[in-house]
């Protein structure tokens, strides 16, 4: 048995919704994930994408703003992250991340599931996104990593982090998630799942590509920014990272499901020594 988590930026209602969240339904059936981190999410008084989405599906839905969104003719309308658990949410807790000033604002959302192999931590974020910013994803990343460990399972299933972090895996950043790098003098180590257990023929394991037209309009280089972070395994071996790959990639009739693509993983349930 294993956990499975999905990592994916819906690009709120860009483009043609309708017929995109028909493409990113049909990978959610095909993937049939335990648990998913939604970025750009909308939420109103009198909507949820997300819940819409899922719809029919059995999952748990929470919601955390990062800022409003920008369209003037609505104004209650929210911009955010989003969780879809298949197990029923215990607890949750926000974060509002570092910012600059700018009006960029940006939050992290972890929930606490009642699993069937105990309770999990599991978080979803998004960074800021100007190439330029790395200053500011380095307090970002920083700020996420004391809230995870602050909130994480002690003594049970390691923590998992998703989401769009706008960064590539040899930004200071990244490198900072997963050990490489000290930000303030401290440093922490989680999992990079595509790095540790992707399949080396996907290449450099892009999210943001150019073969997809929605990302292309941006003028900006393929790069990987989507991640899915875990913490370190258990000493039984629950936890471990066996498998993860790019998702949401293809394209149907003209209609690929957002302008990222999506990180799927698998992590283990069992020990070790079940296998002997």
């Amino acid at each position: 048995m294993s956990i499975s988590v999905l990592t994916l930026n819906l690009w709120h209602d860009s483009g043609p919704w309708e017929a995109r969240q028909q493409r990113i339904r049909e990978w959610l059936d095909r993937l049939d994930p335990d648990l998913i981190g939604f970025q750009e999410a909308l939420r109103s008084e009198s909507m949820d994408q997300v819940a819409t989405l899922v719809e029919g599906r059995g999952y748990h839905v929470d919601y955390v703003q990062a800022s409003p969104f920008w369209r003037q003719e609505q104004p209650s309308l929210s911009f955010g992250n989003a969780i879809a658990s298949r197990w029923p949410i215990r607890e949750r807790h926000e974060l509002k991340l570092p910012d600059r000033g700018d009006g960029e604002t940006r939050a992290a959302l972890t929930v606490i599931v009642e699993a069937p192999v105990g309770k999990i931590a599991f978080t979803t974020t998004h960074l800021n996104w100007k190439l330029h910013q790395s200053d500011t994803r380095c307090q970002q990343v920083d700020a996420l990593a004391a809230h995870v460990l602050a909130h994480r399972v002690k003594g049970g299933f390691p923590p998992v982090v998703v989401g769009d972090f706008n960064a590539e895996p040899d930004s200071d950043e990244i490198r900072f998630m997963r050990g490489a790098h000290a930000i303030a003098g401290r440093s922490v180590y989680f999992n990079d799942a595509l790095r540790v257990a992707g399949d080396p023929s996907q290449g450099a394991g892009h999210t943001w590509c150019n073969r997809n037209p929605y990302a292309r309009t941006a003028f900006e280089p393929d790069k990987r920014i989507d991640y899915v972070f875990t913490g370190y395994p258990l000493a039984d071996g629950i936890g471990v990272l066996e498998h993860c790959r790019v998702v949401c990639d293809d394209e149907k009739d003209g209609v690929w499901p957002t302008d990222h693509f999506g990180v799927y993983a698998e992590l283990r349930t069992e020990p070790v020594e079940a296998d002997s």
